[in-house]
């Protein structure tokens, strides 16, 4: 049996680049479909999930994560874990990654990919909506791809933008999200809200809106008229119409149809812009299979550089 490779936050960053993750993404999506399944254990409010996910060709990858809300308060992180990957031909295990590792990339590269397919390659004004974790991420990931882009964070608690822009040079803080949003060539949201705060009668023509912060069935962040303005796209069909409320809702109540969808990343070719014109909405759903994916792609670095 081969050495296992333990691959810690950030020993592991230093060898990763944008660019390059969302090409191993793009890549894998030309392998076949990937095989995902979710398990979840509780224990009161203390939560054990497990994603895997299996292609043929890449590997196999369970990604643990133990969600303990009990933690904060005694000054720990809520969310922990780590990733597992395993060997296409003959199972064995490879590699233990970092959970928060796996998260952060995944999640911002999984948007970026779309961003470069369908975001205006003339985009120079980016709105990050939250200032958590994600939105750390989600700039960091588009300044890679538009490096000449001025970055404006908004975010519900004014306290907390101002935290993020004293981390990041250069990094503007909006007072109103509709000027924001209006000014804005593409529009990066990670908030956990479950009522939409994006409106479409604010987009203009030409915007991408990233969608990543609705996760489960009763959460939004646009509202029905942006996306029946949009030209919509998803990263995954099967992690994302029947599961999360910002597609889930308004196909329930006849505002567009599955149909209405373009494409996922399986369907990459169609990821295009018709015109400089139109508006297009990425809803970024995750997946096991690009935990996959993103894992599979650290490990090819770490290895080259041992």
């Amino acid at each position: 049996m081969s050495k296992i490779d333990i691959i810690p936050f950030t020993e592991g960053e230093a060898l990763l680049d944008w660019i390059g993750l969302t090409d191993a993404l793009a890549a894998g999506h030309d392998l076949p479909k990937a095989e995902i399944a979710d398990t979840f254990l509780y224990r009161d409010k203390d939560t054990l999930l497990n994603r895997a996910a299996w292609i043929d060709g890449l590997g196999l990858a369970v990604k643990s994560a133990t969600v303990f809300p009990g933690n904060p308060a005694k000054g720990d992180p809520m969310v922990n874990g780590g990733v597992s990957l395993y060997a296409d031909g003959n199972g064995f295990l490879e590699a233990m990654v970092d959970f928060h590792l796996v998260t952060k990339w995944k999640t911002a590269g999984d948007s970026l990919l779309a961003a470069r397919k369908l975001a205006r390659k003339d985009s120079h004004n980016i709105l990050i909506v939250g200032a958590g974790t994600q939105g750390r991420g989600l700039h960091a990931a588009y300044a890679a791809a538009f490096p000449d882009a001025r970055f404006t964070i908004w975010n519900r608690t004014p306290a907390n933008a101002k935290a993020m822009a004293a981390e990041i040079p250069d990094l503007a803080i909006a007072e109103d999200l509709e000027t924001a949003v209006r000014g804005a060539d593409i529009i990066t949201s990670a908030t956990m809200s479950t009522q939409p705060l994006i409106f479409g009668d604010w987009l203009q023509p030409g915007q991408h809106v990233d969608l990543i912060g609705a996760y489960r069935p009763d959460m939004r962040e646009v509202d029905d008229t942006a996306l029946t303005r949009a030209r919509l796209f998803v990263d995954s069909l099967d992690t994302t119409v029947d599961h999360i409320g910002e597609l889930k809702i308004p196909i329930a109540q006849g505002v567009i149809k599955r149909e209405t969808i373009v494409a996922d990343y399986y369907d990459l070719a169609r990821f295009t812009r018709t015109s400089d014109d139109e508006i297009t909405i990425f809803k970024n759903g995750g997946g096991a299979h690009l935990d996959l994916m993103t894992s599979r792609y650290i490990l090819d670095r770490w290895r080259a550089h041992q």
